[in-house]
């Protein structure tokens, strides 16, 4: 069984909301890449629409929308998700999770791009009891 901690990113107000998920609807993220737009009946917040951004996996190796598939991949980096450089001109090779979701992820991070009938604030509390 998959287990995610999703954090969920509010664009109007700037903030974020953690909420973990398990069985079914964890099960159902599996597969998705980043850049696809979700349902918010997946995390428990009905009448939302959710893009998925990033995460991490068990490690803590981000994943990287330009490497394709589940896997880890060393590449060689010049700046963005997983390596910022001191210098111009830096480069180095980094360990990267490809793009799509997997039972190997831990953190899933999503913002919300269509709001529902009630405040986040709200939805999330419902779903927490």
């Amino acid at each position: 069984m998959a287990e995610f901690k999703v954090v969920v990113n509010d664009p109007k107000t700037g903030k974020s909301y953690q909420k973990g998920i398990s069985g079914t609807k964890a099960n159902s993220l599996i597969g998705k890449k980043i850049g696809q737009e979700i349902d918010g009946v997946f995390v428990d917040l009905p009448g939302y629409k959710l893009t998925i951004t990033g995460g991490t996996d068990k490690d803590g190796f981000p994943m990287r929308p330009n490497l394709q598939g589940p896997g880890r991949k060393k590449l060689l980096l010049k700046g963005g998700i997983g390596f910022h450089p001191k210098r111009g001109g830096m480069r180095k090779r980094k360990m990267i999770r490809g793009n799509t979701i997997s039972a190997d992820i831990v953190q899933i991070n999503m913002k919300i791009t269509q709001y529902g009938p009630k405040p986040i604030e709200e939805a999330i509390k419902e779903g927490e009891a």
